[in-house]
């Protein structure tokens, strides 16, 4: 192939970056790049295991005179999360990622760039080609499905790795290592409804161009939710006014802040309708007014029309569903103030839709104190519970718990102090990490999360400063030399 971003080096690293770019990999549709992989170790003669969630384990031996050194796990997932800029064509399932490199930043095309984690496939297949590299022996875990739920890692069979020491290199930020993580889990919210026959004026409202981004190591930015903003709307115009809801659509990932949402109603009363539009007009001035100092690009837009036919949601179900994502509990909820403010507790109302025959909320509820978790859970389940919805519990995971003695921690402080003359930072994360999972099956883990620094993950504004991406391979090269010693 013909790639795209030179003048960095090792060469390979990038290349290798840019053809796993090619392949399709979204969570759910890793088979194409897990079976590239287990190409890939077969054509370098290396011990190679994939199971049928198409994980894969690459085990190298040690180099010449490290042979007999304890083994390093390293690991990342293959998945990436496919959100894209509205109006861009572009088929996850079958398209690979167009990617552009302007001044030194590599992006993509209008949509998602992969860097999470295709950073650390890229320094893992770089790893296990170079032949010159002084390390222990190495066992490469490349995991799936992490993005919706940590499936990969925990369908993995943990017997088939002897590493005691994890390097993981899904953190987001250079000179930076996390020690810690949040537990989490997915709750669907299901409301079973039938529609009914309507006619009159449509009245469609259109939020949009809102920042966005990853609900763990965003959500304490304070940047605004979608479906949130559409709820405050919906609620106040159904209370003063009679229309009928026909479609509510927001979020695509329950992991992403939604950037998103469109929902309309219907009026058989012109009047009524008039009226909707502008309690809806002068709501939007409102949330501008609150929100454009932090949120610059945000838009509402309000059209109505005529003669229309739809089938609506019954008056019951909408005010069920839209009392319900107002009152629900979204955004940060509880910080650590002796912490500097760390987020101990989150939801993120990630998912909302009205389809023909139900009502759909998704949460992501997110906590670094098990306790906390069970209590946002509980919540989040009588809030269900209230407005007749169902609620279903999926992917559930643990948290990573600080560990006060890191052997592998202080190899990466000695090494980053010498090599670029700062302090090596360290900081509990509040989003998931697969370590949590890790850290649970395999007794006496020592582990550290740690990676080049990545841009609004999760959102079509994802990029990669390829420098960092540079700076942190010889970071790595260095700490397996130290390791293998």
């Amino acid at each position: 192939m013909e790639y795209k971003i030179t003048g960095y080096k090792p060469e390979k690293l990038f290349h290798f970056f840019e053809e796993i770019s090619a392949i399709p990999r979204g969570s759910g549709n890793e088979k194409g790049i897990s079976d590239y992989l287990v190409k890939f170790a077969n054509d370098r003669g290396l011990w190679v295991y994939q199971d049928e969630a198409h994980n894969v384990i690459i085990k190298k031996c040690g180099s010449k005179g490290a042979e007999d050194r304890p083994a390093v796990m390293l690991q990342g997932h293959l998945d990436m999360v496919c959100e894209k800029v509205a109006g861009v064509e572009h088929d996850f399932e079958k398209d690979g990622i167009d990617l552009v490199v302007k001044d030194g930043i590599l992006k993509a095309n209008g949509t998602t760039l992969g860097s999470d984690n295709g950073v650390a496939v890229a320094l893992m297949m770089m790893v296990l080609d170079d032949e010159d590299l002084v390390h222990p022996p190495v066992e490469c875990v490349f995991t799936t499905e992490e993005e919706v739920g940590l499936n990969g890692a925990r369908a993995l069979d943990k017997s088939q790795i002897s590493a005691r020491t994890m390097i993981n290199m899904d953190s987001e930020e250079e000179g930076i290592a996390t020690i810690s993580c949040a537990g989490g889990l997915r709750i669907e919210c299901e409301r079973e409804i039938k529609r009914e026959k309507a006619e009159g004026t449509l009245l469609t409202i259109d939020i949009s161009g809102l920042k966005g981004g990853h609900s763990g190591t965003d959500i304490d930015k304070e940047r605004q939710n979608a479906i949130r903003l559409m709820a405050r709307v919906l609620y106040q115009v159904m209370k003063a006014t009679d229309g009928k809801l026909v479609s509510f659509a927001g979020g695509n990932k329950d992991n992403a802040i939604p950037r998103e949402c469109m929902a309309s109603l219907i009026y058989a009363d012109a009047d009524q309708a008039k009226k909707a539009e502008e309690i809806a007009c002068d709501l939007a001035e409102t949330l501008a007014e609150e929100i454009t100092p932090y949120e610059e690009a945000f838009a509402c837009e309000i059209t109505s029309e005529e003669n229309r036919e739809a089938d609506a949601v019954s008056v019951e179900d909408a005010k069920a569903f839209i009392t319900a994502m107002y009152l629900a509990p979204n955004g940060v909820q509880s910080r650590n103030m002796k912490l500097d403010g760390f987020v101990v507790v989150s939801t993120n109302m990630g998912v909302a839709r009205a389809e023909e025959a139900r009502l759909v909320i998704v949460f992501s509820p997110r906590s670094s104190v098990a306790s906390l978790q069970e209590e946002i859970k509980a919540r989040l389940g009588l809030l269900a519970d209230t407005f007749g919805f169902k609620a279903e519990y999926a992917g559930e995971y643990p948290g990573w718990s600080y560990r006060e003695k890191s052997p592998v921690r202080e190899v990466f402080c000695e090494s980053y102090r010498e090599l670029f003359g700062e302090e090596l930072k360290t900081e509990a994360l509040h989003a998931g990490l697969e370590c949590g999972l890790f850290s649970d099956a395999i007794p006496g883990l020592d582990a550290i999360a740690v990676g080049p620094t990545l841009y609004n993950v999760h959102t079509p504004e994802e990029h990669l400063p390829l420098d960092s991406f540079e700076r942190f391979y010889v970071l790595l090269k260095d700490v397996l030399k130290r390791l293998a010693e």
